[in-house]
């Protein structure tokens, strides 16, 4: 048996309004002592009931017990008057203002779990919006971050060229050698297939040295296409080639796409 779906399927809260058939009732009473969690979500249910029945009992007057019955939809009980009989109209009406009460406790109760439902809902709308914000807020430091490396006086730009397996790609590479930083301007660079990644290189041209600065990760998600990479080297050149994903120890001189080299080399 699902539990789970027993519970939402709402049968329980029809055992507990009596609003069930007979053979229903003994099957969920079975259901109830064989299963304990079925018997927990009976009691909790009672409990809730209860506690609204409480605040609601010295309100239930004629008007709204005439209100409650015309919002759930339950239409005029006809009385059919048996000659030279008394009839018990208190008790009647007792029974029939249980049984109504019971419907709207029921009412009630659902409503009570809808609107958890919504606030739940309404909170992981509220994280997802936050994460959004932090993410466009990291964004907004990153490119305000570039802007400043880019009007720096020391900078140096080097423009990176494509190459013969890509030759429409370009790329450029803002130096700072004082802050031993490098931002890589990818916005020329076509998105990398799946399961690979580019890798940027610093070189040394003489004899050809390279050094790995790093992975243009997440680079479809990344919507400036700006990168910030340390670097600690005395770069000649800069170049950029696709890699398995993870990278590589040396560049694959054959997935080169773009490569340019520093003017003060």
């Amino acid at each position: 048996m699902n539990i789970e779906e027993y519970i939402s399927s709402g049968k329980l809260e029809l055992y507990v309004a009596g609003l069930l058939s007979k053979e229903e009732n003994e099957q969920v009473h079975k259901d109830a002592e064989q299963y304990p969690e079925l018997k927990k979500e009976i009691e909790a249910i009672e409990a809730s009931i209860l506690a609204l029945s409480k605040k609601a009992a010295p309100t239930m007057d004629k008007a709204n017990f005439s209100s409650l019955r015309s919002r759930l939809g339950l239409s005029e009980t006809k009385v059919i008057t048996l000659p030279k009989q008394k009839s018990n109209w208190a008790s009647y009406t007792g029974w029939a203002a249980a049984v109504v009460l019971s419907a709207g406790l029921f009412w009630m109760y659902n409503q009570n779990k809808e609107l958890e439902s919504k606030i739940e809902v309404v909170s992981q709308e509220k994280e997802t919006l936050e994460t959004t914000i932090e993410n466009a807020n990291n964004s907004l430091i990153k490119s305000q971050d570039l802007l400043n490396t880019i009007r720096d006086q020391n900078i140096a730009v080097v423009a990176l060229g494509g190459q013969a397996v890509s030759p429409e790609s370009f790329a450029k590479a803002y130096w700072n050698k004082e802050e031993k930083k490098v931002f890589i301007d990818a916005k020329g660079l076509p998105e990398p297939p799946d399961g690979f990644v580019y890798q940027v290189w610093s070189l040394k041209l003489n004899p050809l040295t390279p050094t790995s600065l790093g992975l243009l990760e997440n680079f479809k998600g990344d919507e400036n296409k700006i990168f910030a990479l340390a670097n600690n080297n005395e770069s000649e050149a800069f170049g950029i080639t696709l890699e398995p994903a993870g990278g590589s120890e040396s560049p694959n001189l054959e997935q080169l796409y773009t490569l340019g080299v520093a003017s003060n080399s």
